[in-house]
């Protein structure tokens, strides 16, 4: 059950967050060997004036930039998975949006199958059949 953060740098722009949306839970299905049905994506978007690298804002800079966070359940992915989904989906969203700072980046959040789930349902129970106590 992925759950994907993606922040972007610039104005709002719907069609785009769609297009990633689609391309980015294409690729956590592919790579990561997640279902889609069980991909959930959140865009959103940031002023550049209001984001800072060394303490200069992209607006000042002249760069875009992106932070992609995705939680999965720890232990259900390869170290090899987890390298090859950095490089793919640092590569997808630096075609996507162009100009972007080198400090963009993934960050893969491994998290407890006991303290991550959705429906009320932790992954622990979905996963290995382990019940509330």
């Amino acid at each position: 059950m992925p759950g994907i953060t993606l922040t972007l740098s610039g104005a709002p722009d719907a069609a785009l967050a769609s297009q990633l949306s689609q391309k980015l839970t294409e690729l956590t299905a592919r790579v990561l060997d997640k279902q889609p049905s069980q991909t959930m994506v959140i865009v959103g978007f940031v002023d550049p004036s209001l984001w800072f690298i060394d303490s200069k804002s992209l607006e000042i800079l002249g760069r875009n930039s992106f932070r992609l966070e995705i939680t999965i359940t720890d232990e259900t992915t390869t170290v090899a998975q987890k390298l090859r989904y950095q490089r793919e989906s640092y590569d997808l969203l630096s075609e996507s949006i162009g100009n972007v700072h080198p400090h963009s980046n993934v960050h893969i959040i491994d998290v407890r199958a006991t303290a991550y789930g959705y429906g009320g349902v932790p992954q622990a129970e979905k996963l290995w059949g382990l019940k509330k106590i």
